[in-house]
């Protein structure tokens, strides 16, 4: 099944002829320039900034991932202190431990 936008057929021959007075009509003659050149500009913008992260991408695929083994271990962040447990006296009744002061 085909999608409903291709139902309709890319333009070609004489449609690009009535689209292009459409945008003039639509525009101004002096506006398509302007137009044509703020898109040639975002689409070379948008080719270095694919280009940049394909760089990124593949320095990080080709970069080595060794770490000591030390440090694989680890939890980075800040961390609380260890609790330490309070020693029961087996002689302290339950209900002085639960009681709340």
């Amino acid at each position: 099944m085909q999608h409903p936008f291709f139902a309709f057929g890319i333009p070609h021959g004489s449609e690009w002829l009535i689209i292009l007075v459409l945008a003039i009509l639509f525009f101004g003659a002096d506006k398509i320039p302007k137009l044509a050149k703020g898109l040639g500009k975002s689409l070379g913008e948008f080719k270095k900034a694919k280009e940049d992260f394909e760089k990124e991408v593949h320095a990080a695929a080709s970069e080595p991932d060794v770490k000591p083994q030390a440090d694989q271990n680890k939890i980075g962040g800040n961390l609380p202190e260890p609790i330490t447990p309070t020693p029961v006296n087996p002689a302290t009744p339950v209900d002085e431990l639960t009681k709340k002061s």
